[in-house]
């Protein structure tokens, strides 16, 4: 049986398993993507938080992306976890050397845990470098609020922050709105001229550890399978649900991991609806 795509993330380690580029790999093997990996830092991490974070030196990063790349390939690549400026300009070199163009960044700036993972000089070298060069950049409200620079407190607030975002480069915003709402969760796509939404059920439980990197390797995973990018969320939100849904209980004493090893479905009617801009 052959895999049915190739993906790169360039991300952090996670040491409890359930984000960054543990939480990537086990999604693109829920997808039958063929999965890689250039580490970017190093934490000592579980369910309760963060402990201590190791960044790995740019130019190994850059050598491990180059390795893969050089002889590999990939259909597609993801960012998480860039902890520095240093890191981000090596990203950001590579990215322009092999000309990848199926690149999804998951901005990630804070664990689930409070711990933050991204520097805050790197916050500007990430909006002013990186995102020109995404296919698709995947914030939640939190994220979005500092990219974006607005507070986001309704959906037409998350609607101006996807149009000020998408400003800023990258060729398609989905903002993730599961704070925003009590019942129901709404994410929102800007392709630069329309507006899709994404519903789908609030689950309330503490089992959601990794879900902005499973999200993003998800989305990753369909657009290697060849999967435009509507699809791709599409099918990557059911499997998140899913994932969330049946997340195991007996992991960690604190915020447990999602149930990556659930199997996306093959086909589903579209569920996102749009408005013209």
């Amino acid at each position: 049986m052959n895999y049915e795509g190739k993906a790169l993330t360039i991300a952090g380690s996670d040491s409890g398993g359930g984000a960054g580029i543990q939480a990537d790999l086990k999604t693109f093997a829920a997808f039958n993507v063929y999965g890689m990996s250039a580490i970017t830092s190093v934490t000592a991490q579980n369910t309760i938080g963060v402990t201590a974070i190791y960044d790995i030196t740019p130019e190994i990063v850059g050598r491990q992306i180059e390795a893969v790349l050089e002889d590999i390939g990939v259909n597609a690549a993801k960012t998480g976890m860039l902890s520095n400026s240093n890191i981000i300009e090596t990203v950001v070199d590579k990215i322009k050397k092999y000309h990848l163009e199926k690149l999804v960044t998951d901005p990630v700036m804070v664990a689930k845990s409070g711990s933050p993972l991204l520097q805050e000089e790197a916050k500007t070298t990430l909006i002013r470098k990186l995102l020109p060069l995404v296919y698709i950049v995947t914030p939640n409200i939190f994220e979005a609020e500092i990219i974006s620079g607005i507070s986001i407190r309704s959906i037409k607030d998350a609607e101006k922050a996807a149009t000020l975002i998408y400003k800023k480069g990258p060729r398609n915003v989905l903002v993730k709105g599961g704070h925003l709402f009590a019942k129901k969760a709404i994410d929102i796509l800007f392709d630069g001229s329309e507006y899709y939404y994404y519903e789908s059920e609030w689950l309330d439980t503490k089992n959601t550890h990794g879900t902005g990197c499973t999200l993003s390797a998800a989305i990753t995973a369909g657009l290697a399978k060849g999967l435009d990018v509507r699809r791709a969320i599409e099918i990557a939100k059911d499997y998140m649900n899913r994932a969330i849904r049946d997340a195991p209980l007996n992991i960690g004493k604190g915020r447990g991991p999602v149930y990556h090893n659930v199997k996306p479905i093959s086909y589903t009617a579209r569920t996102a609806f749009k408005t013209s801009t």
